[in-house]
């Protein structure tokens, strides 16, 4: 159950896990090319190459979950990327996820992410209920084409369906980067996710949690004070300072950690956005 850490950005920032499956060898999310040279790194610890994986479970197409995923399949033809529908298009094609993320982050992008490589259309699978043996269905709210898997084991691979918690720390950011928060459907993934009685939870960012039902009850209550705050009115200055003081009063020296994995302004562009849209529509 311990995570592959990417060292991206420093030490428990991306982990990705590698699964035994009655397919062969899979992997949940990949990470950015810029960390592939850690990934095969973390697989030959294991007696891995990359070419022997048989499965890329993909959570979503953020770049710090599958930024590498065409980079792979082009060096093993054999790798079939597992990803929802609505992402499916993007690793086809992913020249405009690349553009929006070239303007996010500007010079930055190359040194962080890396190359962009398209999925060849022959590696690509839409995920349906189930993936080389593990349940899998949607987990919208972060994005609106996330999606988790549950092993015969009782853990959820949750990507960031259920925000970013710093193992062995307690603090949880409901991240919530632009454009696809929803706040309703993400409160009925958490619902949903309850409802299965996970035994644990694998983050991408960053480790197993093995308290879940306080877990998904600490999301729910970070995730609505998130909300109300961007409602209320605060601007980004104050909405960041706000959850710093919360994190750094939780984890102290360790908060840094997850301003690397879940950047606070992002967060709070998304939950405006939402708003936003929510005020225009009425």
């Amino acid at each position: 159950m311990e995570p592959i850490d990417l060292l991206h950005q420093g030490t428990r920032v991306i982990g990705i896990y590698l699964l035994d499956t009655p397919e062969g060898p899979a992997i949940v999310d990949c990470g950015p090319t810029s960390t592939l040279e850690n990934l095969r790194a973390g697989l030959a610890e294991r007696g891995l190459r990359p070419d022997e994986l048989r499965h890329l479970l993909l959570t979503h197409i953020h770049l710090d979950h599958a930024g590498a995923a065409g980079t792979l399949a082009r060096e093993n033809p054999d790798l079939r990327v597992h990803v929802s529908p609505i992402g499916a298009p993007h690793l086809l094609d992913p020249s405009r996820l690349e553009r929006s993320a070239r303007r996010l982050y500007g010079d930055s992008f190359d040194a962080l992410w890396g190359e962009l490589a398209p999925v060849p259309a022959g590696n690509l699978r839409q995920v349906g209920s189930s993936v080389a043996g593990l349940a899998a269905f949607p987990t919208p709210g972060h994005a609106s084409h996330h999606v988790s898997y549950l092993d015969a084991d009782g853990t959820v691979y949750a990507g960031d369906s259920v925000g970013v918690r710093i193992l062995p720390a307690r603090h949880i950011l409901p991240v919530s980067p632009p454009p696809e928060v929803d706040l309703d459907g993400w409160h009925r993934t958490l619902n949903e996710i309850e409802r299965r009685r996970p035994q644990r939870l694998a983050l991408t960012h960053f480790g197993v949690v093995d308290d879940p039902g306080d877990h998904l009850a600490r999301m729910r209550e970070g995730l609505d004070l998130w909300a109300a705050r961007v409602r209320k009115g605060m601007t980004e200055d104050e909405f960041v300072k706000a959850a710093r003081q919360d994190l750094h009063a939780d984890e102290g020296p360790d908060a840094d950690y997850y301003e690397r994995a879940g950047p606070l302004w992002q967060s709070y562009a998304g939950l405006r956005r939402y708003w936003d849209k929510r005020e225009r529509a009425a």
